[in-house]
């Protein structure tokens, strides 16, 4: 797929791998419309690309419809989508972990790339032209993050719901190509995200204070020393160039890959470990 001359959006752009991909596509001749749901960095990042900034909660399907109403009036047609906003979660036990820190990471990293395809693909179906969805999602998908169960379990759906977009696409004969891109650790913000959660935190006894901030910090730490977002959206954009499903940024994973596989194929447990400690 040619990108020059393309109509794009992206969602969770302000700044990490959205605004590096978003950064990406302008350089490679697209037309393109970010969202976020922080107003002063997205607005900062808009003028920075020379593009229009929406503000968007890609966890409610109102404004989500509003971005692609507002994005179609600006652009004329959208052809690439990328659906990437994304949240941390909550870190804690799946036992632990709060019903409101479950629903807001769900809200956001999962129904926000729902809510994606059910606002832009009717509009790209309907022009016909060739055009590309790109839903981030996580290595995490693949080898879960102890005590960060929300966050594994939505990245796991967006590669599940990546991999049946396509499938459907396929089906249809649409032009309409699908990239699920699946990280391991970037320099970004999103060890950070819990600023924009929506509801009052839980109240914590001191060991639990202690323990969440212990893997607070491995995150951190492990982000801090993880790839530029610039190389993951070179990664990107490549994927839609190639109609490549299949979005992998970091060699290192693919011995967990198949590590988990084999002990699916085998009927045999799986080995416990950790991206943090690997990392």
């Amino acid at each position: 797929m040619e990108i020059a001359g393309k109509n794009a959006v992206v969602t969770g752009a302000a700044s990490g791998i959205g605004l590096a991909v978003a950064r990406a596509l302008v350089a490679a001749g697209a037309n393109v419309v970010i969202a976020d749901i922080e107003e002063a960095p997205l607005q900062e990042a808009a003028a920075s690309l020379g593009c229009l900034g929406v503000r968007t909660d890609v966890s409610q399907m109102d404004s989500v419809r509003a971005l692609a109403q507002t994005s179609c009036e600006a652009l004329g047609r959208v052809h690439i989508l990328m659906n990437n906003a994304g949240v941390a979660g909550e870190v804690g036990s799946c036992w632990e972990s709060t019903l409101e820190g479950w629903k807001w990471a769900l809200g956001v990293n999962l129904w926000g790339v729902i809510h994606g395809v059910q606002a832009f693909l009717p509009h790209m179906l309907a022009h016909g032209e060739q055009g590309h969805v790109v839903n981030t999602a996580s290595a995490a998908a693949f080898l879960p993050i102890p005590f960060a169960a929300a966050y594994g379990v939505t990245k796991a759906g967006v590669v599940s719901l990546s991999e049946s977009l396509y499938a459907e696409l396929a089906t249809v004969g649409s032009p309409i190509g699908v990239s699920v891109l699946c990280p391991a650790a970037v320099q970004t913000r999103i060890a950070d995200s819990d600023r924009n959660r929506p509801d009052v935190p839980r109240e914590l006894s001191h060991e639990q204070r202690e323990f969440l901030r212990s893997r607070k910090q491995m995150v951190q730490a492990a982000i801090a020393s993880g790839t530029p977002a610039e190389t993951v959206a070179d990664h990107v954009v490549r994927a839609i160039q190639e109609n490549r499903l299949y979005v992998m940024t970091h060699d290192e994973v693919f011995p967990w890959i198949e590590t988990r596989t084999g002990s699916i194929l085998a009927g045999r447990n799986p080995k416990v470990q950790s991206m943090l400690e690997d990392s």
